[in-house]
């Protein structure tokens, strides 16, 4: 058996936690591989929003076993939030959510070094979701970060240690602050006790030689990733395949089908380049009809067109075997849908990805009529306006892989399989 990937292509927020639980029928297994709660995977099912920001996107199937694997930085105060409240909906988490003794935990004062960082930045700040995930992974790579298997032994030594050199480094910033969430934080501590720590790396590899299937749910978005984004304007983590690799201690002659996720436009959070952001009524209208605010942040994101010289990237640097479209109801009313489908750089036309995305890039676009029809309705491909079956087999000989289901709406009910 192998392990397929679900990966975002875009910016993040391309609908990953809705996909995750409409494919988890297929599987034994769903794992989150890396990042942490600045990701807000949203499901929707009887008419009930769910925003997930650690735990897997499968845990709404009783019979699914869920991993927080190596890869994740946890924060226990959010993760606490979660618990209780899927506990109030009856969902039993203790039976299927194990979580890797070395994922690493989010203290209070990383999340005091990132608002403090983002501060001082002023003008040519990155746009943090400010959840200290960026502070917990330089304290990983920096071989001072505290894991969930810290928590067995001395744990509380530990952590004074590490908040007494955050607190050094605090120094050099200008910024009030308080430490009020420590006793929310030694809480989360409690609950994260109650879950099965196992070292996720063998329990996949047994699961694989058992000949079960697992799905691993990426986070943010492959233009995010700390490598191969829209650096600085990145995630702290590797958001691409390989990334799945690494953050579950997976050989990569293991991964399966790659699952890539886009959106039927674009849309960004925070600073930095967006090559196909529409300023103007356009890019408002797209934000109005879908929704396009922050799961986790709840700030308002940048809209624009399609990007296919992005996509392209993204497809190249994750490997993609199908493409699931998402909000492609959301074009459900206009006339003209633009695709960009090479760059211009200083008068030059390219279909790659420079080295850096500044103002001097000019997309150029293909024009696709809109098929303005009510796509929410729609339950089965053979329903597809004309014009919808165009764009979707534009899209397929530009990009060389097939889209495989198409988002029409918010609910589990509403991903059509081709």
């Amino acid at each position: 058996m192998k392990v397929d990937v679900l990966l975002g292509l875009q910016w993040g927020d391309e609908g990953k936690g809705k996909v995750v639980d409409v494919l988890t029928p297929r599987y034994d297994i769903i794992t989150r591989f890396q990042g942490g709660p600045n990701a807000g995977h949203t499901l929707e099912f009887n008419n009930i929003k769910h925003v997930l920001h650690n735990i897997p996107s499968g845990i709404f199937r009783e019979d699914k076993l869920n991993m927080i694997t190596n890869g994740v930085v946890l924060d226990p105060i959010v993760f606490k939030s979660e618990i209780d409240t899927l506990e109030a909906m009856q969902v039993n988490l203790t039976k299927n959510l194990w979580i890797s003794k070395r994922a690493h935990l989010i203290l209070p004062t990383h999340r005091i070094l990132d608002a403090a960082s983002e501060a001082a930045k002023g003008k040519s700040k990155i746009g943090s979701t400010l959840k200290g995930i960026g502070p917990t992974y330089m304290d990983k790579t920096g071989r001072n970060g505290l894991r969930v298997g810290d928590i067995e032994l001395n744990f509380k030594e530990k952590y004074e240690a590490l908040k007494a050199k955050h607190m050094q480094l605090l120094k050099q910033y200008d910024y009030e602050y308080n430490l009020d969430e420590e006793a929310l934080f030694f809480e989360g501590i409690e609950v994260i006790r109650k879950f099965r720590h196992v070292n996720t790396e063998y329990e996949i590899f047994k699961a694989l030689e058992q000949g079960k299937t697992i799905l691993a749910e990426g986070a943010q978005g492959t233009l995010l990733d700390i490598d191969f984004g829209s650096y600085p304007f990145v995630t702290s983590s590797n958001t691409i395949c390989a990334g799945a690799c690494t953050g579950m201690g997976l050989a990569p002659a293991y991964v399966g089908e790659v699952y890539g996720i886009f959106k039927a436009y674009c849309t960004r959070v925070g600073g930095g380049p967006f090559p196909t952001e529409l300023l103007g009524e356009d890019g408002e209208k797209l934000r109005e009809i879908g929704k396009e605010y922050g799961a986790t942040t709840g700030r308002p994101r940048r809209c624009g067109w399609l990007d296919l010289v992005a996509l392209k990237y993204s497809l190249m640097l994750n490997g993609v075997t199908q493409l699931i479209m998402t909000k492609t109801d959301v074009l459900d009313t206009f006339d003209v849908i633009k695709v960009a489908t090479a760059y211009s750089v200083n008068g030059e036309l390219t279909d790659q990805m420079p080295y850096e995305l500044d103002a001097q890039i000019r997309p150029v676009f293909t024009e696709l009529p809109g098929w303005n029809t009510d796509l929410t309705g729609i339950r089965s491909k053979e329903q597809f306006p004309g014009e919808l079956n165009d764009y979707i087999a534009f899209l397929e000989k530009e990009l060389k892989v097939p889209v495989k289901y198409v988002g029409v709406g918010p609910d589990r009910e509403q991903i059509i399989e081709m």
